[in-house]
């Protein structure tokens, strides 16, 4: 019985089929403009049940939007139509005007970095993980990364410093451990987009509070759309957006939603005593 749950999640995955490679544009330059216009999407193996119906929003480019919402709500969904892992069942997603199916998908990945709750760490040295986000950056790269992360002290006191091989799964490292080590990877990476995911929910206050000076770092100069579903997360966002009901019910700054008579992010705000 306890083989079953994992066996639909294993047979779900063999029988996903990736987004076929399509496109061939690959933009001169990456301002960051994000829209999803009338997106309809239901996973392949629950096509009765619709995560998104004539869902829209629009992330400005070198903007942060927080988007928040309950369990269940689709949050995560974007990053997954996004990245392309999943296609809409209608309506379409845009970069800088430009429909994601016409973009060269290995390109728009590497415009896309992600940060997200479960940080995942390889079998190898710190080096290695780090290096991932750019395989041709040079050691001192690699280090000013991991600096900007918050991760180089830590680093440095291990005796084989970034040459330290981490365990599967990262199981030589904290939790916050890993967080730095994923922020230092898309430092690495460079890219114009970035995605949070919940990437500080699963830390004690002090890890979480490395982790965040580290994604102030990281999110400048970016188009940044930060999933939450906690509240002390979107104080620094330009807009925020509330997903209920298969699509966003609110999105605006913080004055203009807190504003709404009746709104679900006013609710928030009540229900965890987070009144300014």
């Amino acid at each position: 019985m306890r083989a079953l749950g994992a066996t639909d999640r294993i047979l779900e995955v063999f029988t996903h089929k990736p987004p076929e490679q399509t496109g061939t544009v690959k933009l001169d330059r990456v301002d960051g403009h994000i829209e999803f216009n009338d997106v309809d999407f239901a996973y392949p193996t629950r096509t009765e049940a619709h995560i998104f119906k004539n869902l829209n929003l629009t992330v400005p480019a070198g903007k942060v939007v927080a988007i928040l919402g309950g369990s269940g709500s689709g949050k995560s969904t974007l990053i997954g139509l996004l990245t392309r892992m999943y296609e809409p069942n209608s309506g379409s997603v845009y970069l800088d005007g430009v429909e994601l199916s016409k973009l060269d998908l290995t390109w728009l990945r590497h415009n896309i970095g992600t940060v997200t709750q479960d940080a995942t760490i390889f079998q190898g040295s710190i080096r290695d993980n780090i290096l991932y986000g750019d395989l041709d950056a040079t050691p001192e790269q690699v280090e000013q990364a991991a600096k900007l992360a918050n991760a180089h002290d830590f680093i440095a006191s291990f005796p084989d410093g970034y040459d330290t091989t981490v365990g599967e799964r990262g199981t030589l490292l904290s939790g916050g451990q890993k967080q730095r080590i994923c922020i230092a990877r898309a430092i690495l990476k460079n890219p114009k987009v970035l995605v949070l995911d919940e990437a500080t929910s699963a830390l004690d206050v002090e890890s979480e509070q490395l982790v965040q000076q580290a994604l102030e770092r990281l999110m400048q100069d970016r188009t940044t759309l930060v999933i939450t579903h906690r509240l002390s997360t979107v104080k620094n966002a330009d807009y925020i957006g509330v997903i209920e009901d298969n699509h966003v019910i609110e999105f605006g700054t913080r004055d203009e939603v807190l504003q709404i008579d009746g709104g679900r992010f006013a609710a928030y705000l009540q229900q965890t005593k987070m009144h300014e």
